[in-house]
């Protein structure tokens, strides 16, 4: 049935690898069933609602993808996207009305139908295989470097600087020092061919953790958010009927008196994710080996069709934009190729339902060393890139790669990127070599543009 399902020999898979690989994607991410309920509860939601809400959004979105599309990548509600959910739309630009959560879910409801319309017509399909392979290349080298840098980030091995913008942590953070033993435990195991290195290398991190906290090395200290790594069961398991607070709170009568305010939010809403989950599906999908010999992916639509579903149905469970994660990067590493990775990791996520305070011990710093070395494997698509090429090629490639870790969007390091290969390839007089599609991308970042310079972001 498997075999029927997701077509494992002809991608040179098996069970066992799309397992684990499932596995290890959703450690990877699994973060965001603490982080998201954090975010989207001080804009005014219910906690353990958006809890449930995440994890059911994330397995169905995830579940599309495995069944639709048969690809390796999982969905949950993206990171950006619910802090501008919760900061500026909720707090900021809805800040005095009552209720304005259920305005925001409005609008991620609105942008969802909006993709799905998109989708169907292969509009964002058309977007993706229109993007010239230069800066394609320079997209997954971009994730790398990005990918990289948050788990750089999330075991403090990088720290910001009010000198320097970053610095290096110190060695006394033991969640840093954990984190470099996890990466070469990683490393180790990928050498001597070890299946489900990645997998292994973060259940090791975590149990190193446990024993830095039983000796006294690892102090737990919520105030300055160092949080214990054993699973605590005190306040007992997520109760699902938090999905009360949540579900089906839209609000279309305040849409109609603020219309032109709703079109705003709900541009940037779609701006953030379209291009965020371009460049995710790009990346993954190039080291995944599922790009064809022209550079383009097979059933791209229903790949983004997923996504829209998950968009969709995740505002109507109560939870902000369901869209591509980057961490299924972690999965493709471990050899991931089929929608049986995608099957496991949303499989996980209804466990997460009922063991979640385990799910949520797992410490940053053990699934940094996936990401660190996951990173290092996508910069490897830089050997593809024409540095020797026309100048636009190369420097919308390098746009691309320096901008998506050093701004933290890979929306805007698309941007950039394709913008600079537009405006140079103009000024070389080979204004025909932009094809319709580039026009009308460059044309949605200039409006972009406009809307960030007037404060309607």
């Amino acid at each position: 049935m498997l075999e029927r399902w997701f077509k494992l020999k002809e991608h040179g898979t098996d069970a066992r690898t799309e397992i684990v690989a499932g596995l290890t994607t959703f450690l990877s991410m699994a973060y965001i069933l603490a982080v998201n309920p954090n975010i989207l509860s001080e804009g005014g939601m219910n906690r353990g609602g958006v809890f449930v809400a995440t994890a059911l959004a994330s397995a169905l979105a995830t579940f599309v993808m495995a069944f639709l599309a048969n690809y390796p990548i999982a969905l949950s509600a993206g990171l950006g996207l619910n802090a501008y959910f919760a900061y500026t739309v909720c707090l900021g630009e809805l800040g005095g009305e009552p209720d304005a959560f259920k305005v925001a879910l409005t609008a991620v409801f609105v942008e969802g139908i909006i993709f799905i319309i998109l989708s169907l017509f292969k509009v964002r399909e058309e977007i993706i295989n229109g993007i010239p392979s230069n800066l394609k290349n320079g997209i997954t080298v971009g994730i790398g470097l990005f990918i990289g840098f948050i788990g750089l980030r999330g075991a403090n091995i990088v720290i910001p600087s009010g000198s320097t913008t970053v610095e290096l942590g110190s060695f006394a953070d033991p969640g840093m020092t954990l984190a470099l033993i996890g990466f070469i435990i990683i490393l180790v195991l990928v050498y001597y061919k070890v299946k489900g290195a990645v997998l292994i290398g973060i259940l090791a991190t975590w149990v190193l953790g446990m024993i830095a906290e039983a000796a006294g090395w690892y102090v737990v200290d919520p105030a300055a958010g160092v949080y214990s790594v054993f699973p605590s069961f005190s306040e007992g398991f997520m109760q699902l009927g938090g999905i009360s607070e949540t579900a089906f709170k839209l609000d279309f009568a305040w849409v109609g008196a603020h219309f032109i305010q709703f079109v705003a939010i709900v541009f940037a809403f779609l701006y953030v994710d379209l291009f965020d989950t371009i460049g995710t599906v790009v990346g993954v999908a190039d080291k995944a080996g599922l790009l064809d010999k022209d550079g383009k992916l097979p059933r791209a639509g229903k790949v983004l069709m997923a996504d829209a579903i998950g968009t969709t149905a995740g505002a109507l469970l109560g939870t902000s934009t369901v869209t591509s994660f980057v961490e299924s990067s972690a999965g493709v590493a471990e050899g991931g190729k089929t929608g049986l990775t995608a099957l496991t990791t949303g499989i996980m996520f209804l466990v997460a339902l009922v063991l979640s305070p385990i799910f949520l011990a797992i410490p940053g710093f053990a699934t940094a060393p996936a990401l660190i070395y996951v990173g290092m494997l996508m910069i490897s698509s830089a050997k593809n890139i024409k540095f020797d090429g026309e100048i636009a090629d190369v420097a919308g490639a390098y746009m691309a790669i320096i901008m998506m870790p050093l701004s933290y969007s890979i929306a805007t390091g698309i941007m950039f990127a394709v913008l600079t290969w537009v405006i140079v390839k103009v000024f070389e007089r080979k204004a025909k070599d932009v094809s319709p599609v580039m026009w009308v991308v460059a044309i949605l970042f200039l409006l972009r543009i406009v809307t960030l310079v007037t404060n309607f972001q």
